[in-house]
């Protein structure tokens, strides 16, 4: 904050403006609170003024100029202290505008760096041998072959060559599960590469990468959002060039039957400050701000007043799935025995007891499926077995000896080819064309079971998303960039009838503009990165506060503080707004 010039020239004014108030009741000799307000006008008034004198050469009548002209004519009358206070007050108000910017750039900024600087190129040298090389991400050229290690993020957008791993790549597509990656599969720059060694294949230079897209698509709505006040700036120009003309004429025209020039003087300068388009738009304020500590009090922060007008105005609701509509950690739904799981040396094979086995392989991994299940395991109330010989196979899975027994916790692929794996191929299709996520468990090499896996959806979901299609005469809209099968499950759980699967930030960021060109005015909730953008784009941007990215936090326009999901029609339109058909409206704050 310290390192933005314009806090640092408003907390000198602050200073020196403080220095003179004390002096000036304490009997001080006038020329020293003299000497202090007329160093907080030069402190805090010269870099507005320069600004003003810079739009009046360009035919432009700026308001801050119009401040500092009211506040010199406030010291020729006498009235130094006023003048000094109007000073710091917009010295502060444009202080606290560049913080603002500020941190917004630094998050978009930030957000580059989820990408690694370096990366290990593979080249082939003269011998024929493969060669690996620490090169700038920024310097990758499609065509290019980079190695992935487990646990680093990807340098650069490509697809898979060779290898196999599990890629957490939440910040772009929001899926709340690491994703199974292998030969032919896209990934993206800056997500996570899980215990896997991959080769890829790149795509795209880093400039135009997902990420990068991100950012310019942050940058590129939130300006669009901005020429919004263009029309107010437009009244306000015409208004301030009227305004000048009345003081001048309030100042002159007197002169001219004998009054005194300090009384002229002192009713111009009254009427430039009282006629300021500040005075009417503080007029406004009261209850704006009233409605606002109400949204504070019960969970949901409303970054501006601007937001809360628009707030009023959103004709229809777009949710993110995981981390919004979800919680956006795994949870075991379901355990699944095979036909003739319990012959041989398992004894009598129920659920729980493979569960536990399941738990005993999976604990030393650190895997999220693998820590949801030890989790399920341990809330049964199971016992879980020390596991000897463990070893994790990056993609595939988990194994281990548990009890004499050998116990694999993998994915669909390890099941090889005969009648009784393709029952369990069975149960894993169905479950999957459900929107789950299913592990298949085999003991001593034979297909005993299937774990189910999903995110679990929050708590009044579907309450939510019937009353805010009450509240706005639309149903809500799921945009996610998960995939399909996944989503489908969320929305019949929370009722929502349009899912649109699989997008991208910039496929987000379409939609939202396809429902505003039709007429809608989009209120999204979303929490991630991959968010970001849209909330930019949508007439609103609701960001949940505990979940959120740093990104989506800034750039969302208000924040549910809690993560409760009941807060976006319970607290907010309860307490704020006030339905009628088609629309949100303002009500006066509940008490």
């Amino acid at each position: 904050m310290w390192s933005l010039p314009e806090v640092r020239w408003a907390t000198a004014a602050a200073a020196l403006f403080t220095a003179g108030g004390l002096c000036q009741p304490a009997g001080a000799p006038p020329w020293l609170w003299w000497g202090l307000y007329l160093a907080c006008y030069a402190v805090g008034g010269w870099e507005p003024g320069l600004a003003g004198l810079r739009a009046l050469r360009e035919r432009t009548l700026d308001v801050d100029l119009l401040m500092v002209a009211a506040a010199i004519g406030a010291a020729a009358i006498g009235q130094i202290l006023d003048g000094a206070l109007l000073i710091v007050i917009f010295a502060a108000s444009g202080a606290l505008e560049a913080v603002a910017t500020k941190r917004t750039a630094d998050s978009v900024r930030g957000l580059l760096d989820l990408a690694p600087e370096r990366t290990t190129r593979l080249t082939s040298g003269e011998d024929g041998r493969t060669a690996e090389e620490e090169v700038e991400a920024s310097e990758l050229r499609a065509g290019e072959v980079i190695l992935v290690r487990p646990g680093e993020r990807i340098g650069a957008d490509g697809l898979v060559v060779a290898g196999h791993s599990d890629v957490d790549q939440a910040s772009i597509t929001g899926e709340g599960l690491p994703v199974d990656k292998q030969a032919g599969d896209e990934v993206f720059a800056g997500t996570l590469n899980g215990t896997g060694v991959l080769r890829v294949r790149v795509t795209h230079p880093a400039a135009e990468s997902v990420i990068a897209r991100v950012v310019a698509l942050v940058e590129q709505a939130s300006a669009t959002k901005a020429r919004t006040q263009l029309f107010i700036e437009k009244v306000e120009q015409r208004y301030s060039v009227a305004m000048v003309a009345a003081t001048l004429a309030l100042f002159a025209l007197p002169l001219l039957w004998g009054v005194d020039v300090r009384d002229s003087l002192l009713r111009a300068m009254t009427f430039m400050i009282v006629a300021s388009p500040c005075a009417l738009v503080l007029a406004t304020m009261p209850p704006l701000l009233a409605a606002i500590a109400t949204a504070g009090r019960h969970g949901a922060l409303v970054k501006s007043a601007v937001v809360m007008e628009r707030l009023g105005t959103a004709t229809r609701v777009a949710f993110d799935k995981t981390g919004t509509l979800t919680e956006g950690r795994p949870y075991l739904s379901e355990v699944r025995l095979l036909p003739g799981a319990a012959a041989g040396r398992t004894g009598d094979l129920t659920e729980q007891r493979l569960l536990a086995l399941a738990a005993a392989a999976e604990q030393p991994s650190e895997h999220p499926l693998g820590r949801a299940v030890v989790k399920a395991a341990s809330a049964a109330g199971l016992p879980i077995a020390p596991a000897e010989e463990f070893a994790s196979e990056p993609g595939r899975g988990v194994r281990a000896r548990v009890g004499g027994l050998i116990v694999e916790v993998a994915g669909p692929a390890c099941l090889p080819a005969g009648d009784r794996d393709q029952a369990a191929r069975d149960v894993v299709d169905g479950l999957q064309r459900g929107g789950h996520t299913a592990v298949v468990v085999r003991i001593d090499g034979t297909a005993a079971g299937v774990l189910a896996l999903a995110d679990r959806i929050r708590p009044g979901a579907a309450d939510t998303v019937t009353r805010l299609t009450a509240l706005t005469g639309t149903a809500p809209v799921l945009l996610t960039g998960d995939n399909a099968p996944a989503a489908a499950r969320l929305a019949e759980q929370a009722g929502i009838g349009d899912v649109r699967a699989g997008l991208l930030p910039e496929d987000k960021v379409s939609a939202v503009a396809g429902l505003q060109d039709r007429g809608a005015r989009v209120a999204l909730v979303g929490d991630g990165v991959n968010d970001a953008p849209a909330l930019a784009a949508a007439h609103v941007g609701i960001a949940m506060g505990r979940a959120g990215s740093d990104l989506a936090l800034e750039t969302a326009d208000a924040v549910i503080t809690r993560d409760e999901l009941t807060a976006v029609p319970d607290r907010l339109a309860a307490y704020l707004l006030r339905p009628q058909p088609g629309f949100l409206r303002f009500a006066a704050p509940q008490t």
